[in-house]
């Protein structure tokens, strides 16, 4: 398949639902693990008797945590060519990213993706750009929002 087809079928799917993730769980060990990776120790965080008297009554996810699992969560997404017509396809940053509600302690969260835009750039390379809705189980406010860029690279 040649790239204009393939960059016509992805046109075909913007505004469309392209994958919703498992849930996966953001237990304690995992909210210590990234504090231990990023050196951010902040009580709301990793101080589990302090956060319980605190305003969320219970220690939260880092919003940068929740962020992070943008990458593990997308293997969910499905596209409209087969992945074999693919070289590879790369992280190429954020456009706009809001926290809009916390995550606490052992919640489930969830990415649901849609394919928001399609651009053609040098000869075998599309920049896609997915909406990322990450929702906490049973709330109706997502934890945060986000416009993640992938680029996919034709064979």
């Amino acid at each position: 398949m040649d790239q204009q087809s393939v960059v016509e079928k992805l046109r075909g799917r913007v505004g469309q639902v392209v994958g919703v993730s498992d849930w996966l769980v953001i237990d304690q060990k995992r909210i210590d693990q990234f504090a231990e990776c990023t050196d951010d120790h902040q009580w709301i965080h990793v101080d589990v008797e302090k956060a319980a008297k605190g305003p969320f009554g219970k220690t939260i996810a880092h919003g940068f945590l929740t962020l992070s699992l943008i990458s593990a969560m997308s293997t969910c997404i499905q596209l409209p060519f087969d992945k074999s017509e693919a070289q590879m396809s790369i992280n190429y940053g954020l456009n706009k990213v809001r926290f809009l509600n916390p995550v606490p302690v052992n919640s489930r969260v969830r990415t649901r993706v849609t394919l928001a835009e399609v651009e053609e750039k040098t000869p075998g390379r599309i920049l896609l750009t997915y909406s990322h809705t990450i929702e906490i189980e049973g709330q109706n406010k997502p934890a945060c929002v986000a416009e993640n860029l992938g680029m996919v690279f034709l064979k």
